[in-house]
Order: C-alpha cells, then structure tokens, then sequence
C-alpha cells in the first residue's frame, strides 16, 4: 500500500481546486439515511478525501468524524467553514493508527473500499466492527469485478475545465488481472507522459465479499446497486452491513 498517499495527494492537486459539495454528495447522504436512518447521529467516514460528502453529512444533522490519510483534507476547510462547532471532525490519518475511543451510529467508506491484500480487507472490516454501535450500520462500496473487467485496456482523457477548477489534462488507462480480481488504475498529466501513478484496487462480487467478512464481526445485510445493471453498469455497489455483537 505504499502508492496510496502519493496517489491521493497527486491526484487532489489535480482535482482538489474544483471540489465542492455536488448531487454525488447529496445521493450519498440519501443512502445513509435509507438505509441506516435518518435521524441525526453519530457518523465514521473513512477516506473522506476532500470532505465533500462529510460536510454534506454533517449540513444534514449529523455530528461527522472524518478520517482520511492524503492532504486532499486540506482542499476541505474551506468547505466545512460554515458548519457549527464540533460538527466535523477530521483525522488527518491512517485507519490503520488513528486512535478514534468512541463507537458510532453508522461508519461509511465511499468509493474506495479494496486497497491492499484481502489481509488488509478483513482487518480493516474488523476495525469498523469496532468503531460501530451494537447493531448498527456500515455502509461500503465495493469495485465490482464484472465492469471492472469490461474496461482492461480502456484509455481515457479527461480535458481541462478551468471553470470547475481543473487546470489539466490528464489520461487514464486501466487494466484488469483476472486471476487476482485486481484493477490497476494508471494516470498520468498528457504533458508528462514519463509520470504515471497508480492506484491497485482488489474488487469483490458480494459472494467474494461474504466470505471476506467471515470472522469480522459484520454480516450483509443488503446489495445496493443504485439501479445500475451489475453485469455492464456498476463499477461499484453499495455493501450494506450490519454489526453482529459476539
């Protein structure tokens, strides 16, 4: 996992000046009160990268507490500038160290779930096991090999946008290893083509995903696939899990 800080804050320098709270934000508090309720509460959000979705978290009641390793954290304070005190907290941190000393009502992990070896995985899931009230809700997208797969060998550009804040014109190429379920997602800044990154992520049917759970103090209770077809359109579901005590 050594590429992921590196990865995180390259890629936020990119993208970090157009970050704002969007309809993506707002979809995913939608899904946090589906299925884990609405009513304000206590809310863990691992790898909260700009923050935007936190403070879309916390403008809806809840009290956030954001963990997220790259200083994309930084693009944020301004963001969270108009929320009340004590409203967003954020750790600027591992989930592997940071020391948290609370359980909370729901913990979500968007858009990033798979980084590391399956090791890594289960010992992450018991982590949020942990921080999760008897009972109560996480809520983590998983990269679904399915989509993953139909893209290996795709290229892609993704011009500048001065008006949203994206001042480069970056390039992507994708490739799937089948064997090990792994994506490896490589960019690079189309006038430095010698300067790739890339990001290494394990992707998980909900089959694959069950078993991994085996042993971590959470069980699935739900696939949500946001009414993308999983064959062709999901490149991530929603794993909805629930903490079982004992």
């Amino acid at each position: 996992m050594d590429w992921v800080t590196g990865f995180y804050s390259r890629t936020g320098r990119w993208w970090g000046p157009g970050a704002r709270v969007d309809d993506r934000d707002r979809e995913r508090v939608a899904l946090l009160h589906e299925h884990a309720g609405a009513g304000p509460g206590s809310v863990l959000e691992l790898g909260s990268g700009y923050g935007t979705t936190a403070v879309a978290t916390a403008l809806a009641g809840h009290t956030v507490t954001a963990v997220e390793i790259s200083d994309r954290v930084a693009f944020g304070a301004e963001l969270a500038a108009g929320l009340p005190p004590g409203r967003l907290t954020v750790h600027n941190e591992s989930f592997y160290t940071v020391r948290l000393g609370e359980q909370y009502d729901a913990v979500t992990y968007w858009n990033g779930f798979g980084v590391g070896s399956d090791a890594d995985q289960r010992r992450l899931l018991t982590l949020v096991a942990g921080w999760l009230r008897p009972g109560a809700t996480a809520l983590i997208d998983v990269f679904n090999p399915l989509v993953w797969a139909s893209w290996h060998g795709q290229h892609d550009q993704r011009l500048p946008d001065p008006a949203r804040g994206y001042h480069f014109e970056v390039r992507q190429l994708t490739v799937f290893d089948p064997v090990t379920s792994t994506a490896t997602d490589t960019w690079w800044q189309a006038d430095r083509p010698d300067e790739r990154i890339s990001q290494v992520l394990r992707c998980y049917s909900p089959a694959d995903l069950e078993l991994l759970l085996e042993g971590t103090g959470l069980r699935l209770a739900a696939i949500d696939d946001r009414g993308r077809d999983m064959r062709t359109q999901a490149y991530e579901y929603l794993a909805v899990l629930r903490h079982t005590p004992g």
